[in-house]
């Protein structure tokens, strides 16, 4: 299972890497690789599937960040990735279709998102 860097993921979901960088300090998503202080996570292809259907749920419908990753992780626990909100009221998301649109984002945003070098820069002798 391939692992992303966050600027790849944030390239690929749209978002900025600050704000990728926010969700990611202050909720816990499985599938994120957390190391000590100066090693880069990583990302499953689940947890960017679970960032992926938050995103999309407060920015297509005004649900708050907290609220929505709640949701999507509820969503994507399930086999039909539905969850029941109230009687009567269901929310499914089409897998699939979601799943190649990231896959093909991803791809795109490997190629163009270069990993930035470690540590300090060398000096021009």
């Amino acid at each position: 299972m391939p692992l992303y860097n966050c600027s790849s993921t944030a390239a690929a979901l749209g978002v900025t890497p600050k704000w990728l960088d926010n969700l990611l300090s202050h909720n816990n998503i499985d599938g994120v690789s957390k190391a000590r202080q100066g090693v880069p996570r990583r990302l499953s292809s689940e947890a960017i599937e679970t960032i992926a259907v938050a995103n999309r749920l407060t920015v297509g419908a005004g649900i708050p960040l907290a609220t929505a990753l709640d949701v999507a992780k509820q969503i994507l626990a399930t086999p039909n990735h539905s969850v029941v909100l109230s009687p009567g009221i269901t929310l499914s998301v089409d897998m699939p279709t979601l799943r190649a649109i990231i896959a093909r984002q991803l791809a795109h945003a490997v190629e163009v998102t270069p990993t930035p070098p470690r540590g300090r820069p060398r000096s021009g002798l």
